[in-house]
């Protein structure tokens, strides 16, 4: 039996992006198992399930000296990165910028699609120095999880409409820095002379109930992340680092 240096697989990233909700049933995994001449020694489609994992590993029993090679292992590729982890395999990062790059300088098979692109994969995987070695999620994945929750985007988001909104009703705006108290404060005083005003206080006053349940589930993770970053360091009394900054220095980028 040759020895194989890598099993190949890729996600239909690209096919995932195509699909409606309605047809994510469908959806499959191509792998591709490639050995150390940069030729394909196998090659298997999986239909993307709960039993994909269980597929897979029957299929690379013919390649016991195997890596798993995943393209955006911590992004589309995740779910499937850590189920291979939890059953014993190695995995490792494959950037898609590695595998496109393969793809457009190669001469060999350049047709669109899944197969090909685990080749490719395959053979960007074999040639890099330097792939980021895939491990289990651990606690940091906690705290990174909560510090993004915390950095609320759809707050901002609020806020700034808010802003957008009040600048059509009032001719000096507001201040800067908005609250749902003050933003609560600065509507009672308006006063709307059309119906399209009308609308727009209305729109503004759902965004201010909108940033008080963000606030309150702000509060509810920052209290969460502050229990999550009880580890008995003392770098968060250091002046200027925030518990949440104390969070990220933790959870690095990478973890999901």
């Amino acid at each position: 039996m040759p020895r194989v240096s890598h099993a190949i697989i890729i996600p239909q990233s690209r096919r995932e992006r195509q699909l409606s909700e309605a047809e994510a049933t469908r959806r499959c995994r191509s792998a591709v198992a490639v050995g150390r001449e940069e030729t394909a020694l196998g090659e298997l489609t999986v239909k993307a399930d709960r039993h994909q994992v269980e597929r897979l590993l029957k299929w690379a029993i013919d390649f016991p000296e195997r890596c798993w090679a995943i393209e955006s292992a911590n992004g589309l590729g995740f779910l499937l990165a850590q189920q291979l982890l939890a059953a014993g395999e190695d995995v490792v990062d494959v950037p898609p910028t590695l595998a496109a790059r393969v793809r457009v300088l190669g001469s060999g098979k350049t047709q669109k699609n899944d197969p090909n692109d685990a080749l490719f994969t395959a053979i960007a995987a074999m040639r890099a120095k330097r792939l980021r070695t895939v491990v289990a999620e651990d606690d940091t994945a906690v705290l990174r999880l909560l510090a993004d929750h915390h950095h609320h985007p759809l707050r901002t988001q609020a806020v700034c409409r808010i802003h957008a909104l009040v600048r059509c009703l009032i001719p000096s705006g507001t201040g800067l820095r908005l609250s749902a108290a003050r933003a609560a404060v600065v509507l009672r005083s308006v006063r709307p002379t059309n119906v399209v005003d009308a609308e727009r206080k209305r729109m503004a006053l759902g965004f201010v109930a909108d940033i008080r349940r963000l606030d309150t589930e702000i509060a509810a993770s920052k209290a969460r992340v502050v229990t999550a970053a009880a580890s008995g360091t003392t770098v968060i009394e250091l002046y200027g680092v925030s518990v949440t900054r104390h969070t990220l220095m933790w959870a690095p980028p990478g973890h999901q």
